[in-house]
């Protein structure tokens, strides 16, 4: 039995406590667009290096795991246009959704909000619907 679904669950109980811990600590939702949007536009001032920090840590944390033989194959494609094509889609759904998948997606949908569920169920079905209609094509 492949046990590669326990990556799955392992970065998902992560990504669940450091929203509850975010949560907790600062009463805000740990949405990543949100505290990297907040950063851009500058309306985050006050609040700037923790959210420099969290930053830093979802970067340097795959990283570190990368550098100490953790590392997952992921089965990305080497095609770097669709790489930065789909990178900008992302960016723009989560400017046009008022989040992220871990914002909506986490955070949301464990408080039960009705916005974040709506909006996850909407990305999921366009991912859905992207990869059926796109596989074949790449």
């Amino acid at each position: 039995m492949q046990i590669d679904w326990i990556w799955g669950l392992i970065g998902g109980m992560l990504i669940g406590c450091a929203g509850a811990v975010y949560l907790l600590g600062n009463g805000r939702i740990m949405g990543a667009s949100g505290i990297l949007g907040g950063l851009v536009d500058g309306t985050a001032r006050d609040a700037a290096a923790e959210r420099l920090a969290f930053l830093a840590a979802l970067i340097a944390v795959p990283a570190l795991l990368f550098m100490s033989g953790g590392a997952v194959n992921t089965h990305i494609t080497d095609n770097w246009p669709l790489l930065v094509a789909g990178g900008l889609l992302v960016g723009l759904g989560t400017r046009i959704g008022n989040g992220c998948t871990s914002g909506h997606g986490v955070c949301g949908i464990s408080r039960l909000n009705l916005r974040g569920i709506v909006a996850t169920c909407i990305y999921i079905g366009a991912g859905v619907l992207s990869v059926t209609v796109l596989r074949g094509m790449f």
